[in-house]
């Protein structure tokens, strides 16, 4: 049995986001958002919401009790700023929020006090997804 944290994360994701489509919406504003401070333009895919809810789920399976904070790290990135040195900005928090709240509405995730679990419902449908990836 092939689990999620041996599978091609990048085949996991797709596949997950796939799937994902019918337990979290996208809100009508993430249209129009940059997803953190050193981006410059929004994302220029249609379903890019769906591939990020998907990959937070992902590293909330890997990484265990997983807050809003260390997510906002690990999808930050360098921040240019004209001829002075490139440096780390994090990324935006509200979408990683509300990404996080429909995932605990859908019963994937819950809130615990250091941060979000998955759920066996959660990791049921990560292993799944894991298995068509092979």
């Amino acid at each position: 049995m092939v689990s999620a944290r041996e599978a091609d994360q990048q085949k996991l994701v797709t596949k997950m986001s796939v799937q994902i489509k019918d337990h979290v919406q996208m809100p009508e504003w993430a249209k129009f958002v940059k997803t953190g401070m050193s981006r410059e333009r929004q994302p220029e895919q249609a379903d890019w919401y769906y591939l990020r809810s998907a990959s937070v789920l992902r590293k909330i399976y890997n990484d265990g009790p997983v807050g809003v904070e260390k997510l906002r790290s690990y999808y930050g990135g360098l921040h240019r700023r004209g001829h002075k040195p490139a440096r780390f900005a994090k990324g935006g928090g509200k979408l990683l929020r509300t990404i996080l709240q429909q995932l605990e509405t859908a019963g994937y995730v819950t809130k615990e006090k250091k941060g979000r679990l998955i759920t066996p419902k959660g990791q049921k449908f990560v292993d799944g997804a894991a298995k068509l990836t092979k």
